[in-house]
């Protein structure tokens, strides 16, 4: 795998998982993000998808408050779906896998200051991801 910067789709993995996304139908891209999203939260050992799953998890992240947008020449050329509030959950799942494996996505990572930069990045994304708190009255005041 080629690996040239920290962002999401900085990798050979994530922008051909990109294409994928640009050659699906439009009513499949839902699905590949999710798949791709499942099989990161549920793997056991390796994680082989774990530079897609991060992808992934952007391009939700994207559609949440406090998202970037995907501005990069590796990401998808084609719209996205409005994606399910369900997958923010899934996504941050995944991140959290990836982050807590030693032996996955981290392990390419030389240089030390790339690490933590990715790995910040990553934390960024789960921050987006995570819904916000209910909002509940602790009293209510009359007029």
């Amino acid at each position: 795998m080629g690996t040239w910067d920290t962002g999401p789709f900085d990798n050979d993995t994530a922008a051909d998982f990109a294409g994928d996304l640009d050659d699906a139908k439009p009513g499949e891209r839902e699905a590949l993000i999710r798949g791709v999203l499942t099989r990161t939260v549920d793997a056991t050992g390796w994680l082989t998808e774990g530079e897609e799953a991060v992808a992934a998890a952007a391009l939700i992240a994207a559609q949440c408050p406090g998202g970037d947008a995907i501005d990069t020449l590796y990401g998808p050329e084609e719209p996205m779906p409005a994606f399910p509030d369900d997958l923010r959950t899934l996504a941050d799942e995944a991140l959290a896998r990836i982050i807590s494996d030693e032996a996955g996505p981290a392990s390419n990572w030389v240089d030390p200051e790339d690490w933590k930069q990715w790995r910040a990045n990553l934390n960024r994304l789960r921050a987006v991801l995570a819904p916000p708190p209910p909002s509940i009255a602790l009293f209510d005041v009359e007029q």
